[in-house]
């Protein structure tokens, strides 16, 4: 696997269990301790598919960060990556861990009601009994709704808590030891107005187009995975701090069908205004309407897979499709990579497989990782 190197040096005692490289085992190490863990990558490496395993005692530390957790296995570009966050956040709460255990001050508990007050109990999503865990909810300008769970230990307010929030971008906050919750409060919600015209633009494309990926987007998700047509779609990456920019697209489908919607947007890129918004620009420079949400189901564009008959495969959606105009068929790049492995005629380049299509027999090739 790509970075293996990397993963080494972060993580010496966790080490490969099979050839594919979808499988460790070993110890994370944190604060002098070492900790059991075990790590199943799907066949596609898709780390926000991957599974984790790891000892009770782990998994108890762990407990209330697994929302950010997830946020970060969905942006790591890769293993080793996401070990440095994963060691970082048990970092924190390990040190969380044993200020529970650190008697606090009556002005710590005093201090901390006092701003909950100022703030507004109706600010108050959660607070747990030893008032070291709180979440906060605001509404931003256009009434979405956001949290922002603070985890403060004994040497607050002489240390900020930490800050965990579902946004694209990291939430960095400007903290002195006379600061408060309040001061916490306010730069959480000009935070939220700095995004608001990245989350407009997400919002409109999840409102009026069929979003195939991811699906259950959370407001930390900067890519989208656009239906244009059947077994024909568009994956956009968006810059979060400049959303009314063009954004990185990537073309699945038949190539037929995507070559000319490549060219379309090569030869129009000059036509992109930044005072319309994104979806708009998009119809605009690859001349087309994204089908409707109010006239076509999901279902019309969620085929499945034309080998393993799911459209679901540990999380991964068919997104290889036949080129064959008559044939058309997707499938799972999984499944159809250990198809073409198990056909004698098939021919292998490096990590490229050629072989013939499942249904028409046209000779198409598939890569073991894209």
């Amino acid at each position: 696997m790509a970075g293996s190197g990397a993963l080494l040096r972060q993580c010496p005692l966790l080490l490969p269990q099979n050839r594919e490289g979808t499988a460790y085992e070993g110890f994370v190490t944190a604060q002098g301790r070492d900790f059991h863990i075990r790590i199943l990558l799907p066949m596609d490496f898709q780390l926000k598919n991957a599974r984790i395993e790891c000892s009770w005692h782990l998994k108890k530390i762990l407990h209330g960060y697994r929302h950010i957790l997830k946020q970060r296995l969905h942006s790591c570009p890769d293993l080793a990556s996401f070990m440095v966050e994963l060691k970082t956040i048990l970092e924190i709460a390990l040190k969380n861990t044993q200020d529970l255990h650190i008697s606090r001050p009556p002005e710590y508990y005093s201090g901390l009601v006092r701003d909950l007050e100022i703030l507004g109990w109706n600010t108050v999503a959660y607070v747990d009994t030893g008032l070291a865990t709180i979440k906060l909810k605001a509404e931003d300008s256009c009434g979405r709704q956001h949290l922002i769970t603070l985890k403060l230990n004994a040497k607050y307010p002489t240390e900020p808590p930490d800050c965990l929030v579902d946004f694209p971008v990291q939430f960095a906050i400007s903290w002195m030891p006379q600061n408060s919750l309040i001061d916490i409060y306010n730069q959480f919600l000009a935070a939220l107005e700095s995004l608001k015209e990245f989350w407009d633009a997400m919002d409109e494309i999840d409102g009026k187009t069929w979003v195939l990926e991811p699906e259950n987007p959370t407001r930390g998700a900067t890519t989208r995975r656009i239906a244009i047509g059947n077994n024909v779609s568009v994956n956009i990456e968006v810059d979060p701090r400049h959303p009314n920019t063009l954004p990185e697209c990537y073309f699945l489908g038949a190539d037929h069908v995507v070559n000319p919607l490549r060219i379309k947007l090569n030869n129009n890129m000059h036509l992109w205004d930044p005072e319309i918004s994104l979806l708009q620009n998009l119809k605009d420079l690859l001349e087309i309407d994204f089908p409707s949400r109010a006239v076509l189901e999901k279902s019309d564009f969620a085929k499945d897979c034309g080998i393993c008959y799911a459209y679901r495969l540990d999380g991964a959606t068919p997104d290889q499709v036949c080129d064959d105009p008559r044939c058309g068929q997707p499938f799972h790049q999984a499944c159809l990579y250990e198809w073409l492995q198990g056909l004698p005629s098939s021919r292998q380049s490096f990590n490229v497989i050629f072989g013939e299509c499942p249904y028409c027999n046209k000779v198409r090739k598939s890569n073991e990782k894209e």
